[in-house]
């Protein structure tokens, strides 16, 4: 049906394009008007500082830096091991039997659970005296391999990320799932005929044809790498001594502890355009090696 004609064909858009608005729209404007101002976020005045909130933040805020590294340190750790895993189980559940939908589902019921429930059970499992992660250690007489999981400053945002690769490493299995079981079985024939190994089959028939769906799972565990906000927080609050902390809680902390609402705006703008640059590189990596194939 042609939209020119039927006009009225438009109005189905405009309940979602005004939530749109204003849920994303406008605050995404004001947070960018503000971002040039010291706005305190409770009084009616405030002064216009120009770009004095950005340059503080790229030359002389050692905690924002911070911030930013542990956040790419979280995200890397994350992309790599959740999309590995997710893609390793998937092909081992690949067929539609009743023990692999059984597994599959068993993997996605930790996507369920509430991100402050799953911060409470990792905590516990991560606790150094009562933990079931040293417990299990000394069992095996690996007594040497204990920690104090999110007490250590070198290993505690990784700790973190191990709980977030066991959040949503079902969630994404799914999805390459559906890529995998969307490719023709024709292509295996005619590779098996020419002879291809299982890594060539792999490399030459698998990864193309769920490049879609890798681009998907890639893109969605870097939003949520940045996004981690509730986990951390539930879990270590950004610390021991900002070893945790990542922009989102950083952002929090600006706003809703220290009430510098202009300079917070500043920190989401930043982080916004850092998600969207990273975006973008996965987007042309993961296009330019479907091209090379």
């Amino acid at each position: 049906m042609n939209f020119r004609k039927n006009k009225s064909l438009f109005l189905f858009l405009l309940p979602g394009l005004i939530l749109y608005t204003i849920f994303f729209i406008v605050p995404t404007v004001n947070a960018l008007i503000y971002s040039f101002t010291d706005w305190d976020g409770i009084s009616p005045e405030f002064n216009v500082v120009g770009i004095e909130n950005y340059v503080q933040l790229v030359t002389n805020d050692s905690i924002f830096l911070k911030a930013f590294v542990n956040n790419i340190k979280f995200m890397l750790f994350v992309l790599i091991f959740q999309t590995l895993f997710s893609l390793i189980f998937a092909m081992f559940l690949i067929k539609n039997t009743k023990t692999n939908i059984f597994l599959r589902a068993l993997y996605f019921f930790p996507t369920i659970l509430s991100s402050v429930s799953v911060a409470f059970i990792w905590t516990f499992i991560y606790d150094p005296n009562m933990g079931m992660l040293n417990s299990v250690l000394s069992t095996l007489n690996l007594d040497f391999l204990q920690q104090n999981w999110l007490g250590n400053e070198n290993i505690a945002i990784y700790s973190i990320a191990v709980t977030q690769v066991w959040f949503h490493t079902g969630q994404m299995l799914i999805i390459f799932v559906a890529g995998l079981q969307a490719i023709p079985k024709d292509l295996y024939e005619v590779a098996d005929m020419e002879g291809a190994g299982r890594w060539s089959r792999f490399r030459f028939v698998t990864w193309p044809m769920i490049a879609p769906s890798a681009t998907i799972v890639m893109a969605y565990t870097t939003i949520q790498s940045f996004k981690a906000f509730d986990l951390i927080f539930a879990m270590t609050r950004g610390g021991p001594n900002y070893s945790t902390e990542i922009l989102a809680t950083l952002i929090y902390s600006t706003a809703f502890r220290s009430f510098e609402f202009g300079y917070a705006s500043a920190q989401s703008v930043l982080f916004m355009i850092v998600i969207a640059v990273i975006t973008v590189i996965q987007f042309r990596l993961l296009r330019a090696s479907r091209v090379q194939e």
